[in-house]
């Protein structure tokens, strides 16, 4: 099997997969409380997994390198539960700004910023929006679970996606890590229905709320018909996302400009 993870290689193979124009893909997870059952390593180690396999499903048609996880995303919300590590928006964006400008410094031209906790997103989104005009790379961001979308989601029996720590991603860590989940009251931890979005108000509005306004115990979901065998399927479908995403021409094509030469006689 092909060595896709950077932090196995050796500096001049690194050098040389730069020089073959590689995709870099950047996994960015969070260390926090995921129920009474599940490690805080969750979302990190899915969201390795995931990547490592993604690399290996597109390295015959395109060079693919997977950086090490930036485990500590945002992750204020589930603070209360205990046992989380969070970082200020400040510093993530810092923290993400500075890696994707060393990853360009070696050469890299093509950076896949690969997110597998819900809490990143919007800033993940407006960090690109921010160094996308100034970065010498092409900068794309992807969260697994909504990029593999139905592919994914219809392994699941009781709940229409991947819930924090419920069906989908208690599931995916009996492949993962099988001896860190506690399965021995699986039947008695499932979270009591809640109504629409915890972080939704109004038609359409968005307000901030912890994780304890949803959920007694940190999970959200019910995780009673996890099992490795639909896990496997999960994870499966996530890295064939990432892959596929990889592989599309479009995803790494130059920005249009469709101006004209200019607009009441004023050229561009």
């Amino acid at each position: 099997m092909i060595e896709v993870d950077w932090a196995r290689l050796k500096a001049h193979e690194l050098r040389k997969l730069a020089n073959e124009n590689a995709v870099v893909i950047l996994p960015i997870a969070s260390i926090e409380q995921h129920g009474p059952h599940l490690p805080v390593m969750t979302d990190t180690r899915l969201g390795q997994e995931i990547a490592l396999r993604a690399a290996q499903k597109a390295y015959s048609r395109r060079a693919v390198v997977v950086a090490p996880v930036v485990w500590s995303g945002l992750s204020e919300h589930h603070m209360p539960f205990g046992g989380t590590l969070t970082l200020s928006h400040d510093t993530f964006r810092r923290v993400l700004r500075d890696l994707i400008d060393a990853i360009t410094r070696q050469g890299f031209k093509d950076i896949l910023i690969s997110n597998s906790h819900g809490g990143n997103i919007i800033a993940m989104q407006q960090i690109l929006d921010e160094l996308t005009p100034i970065s010498e790379a092409t900068l794309v961001a992807t969260t697994y679970v909504m990029e593999a979308g139905e592919d994914l989601s219809k392994h699941l029996e009781d709940q229409p996606g991947v819930m924090h720590a419920g069906e989908g991603e208690t599931s995916m860590m009996l492949v993962c890590e099988p001896e860190l989940v506690d399965t021995s009251n699986l039947d008695k931890i499932a979270s009591p229905e809640t109504e629409g979005d915890f972080l939704s108000v109004g038609r359409s509005s968005y307000r901030w709320r912890p994780f304890v306004h949803m959920t007694e115990n940190g999970l959200a979901g019910n995780p009673v018909r996890s099992n490795a065998i639909k896990g496997e399927k999960m994870i499966e479908a996530g890295a064939r996302a990432i892959a596929e995403l990889i592989l599309d021409p479009k995803t790494w094509a130059p920005a249009k400009d469709l101006r004209l030469p200019g607009t009441g006689g004023v050229p561009f």
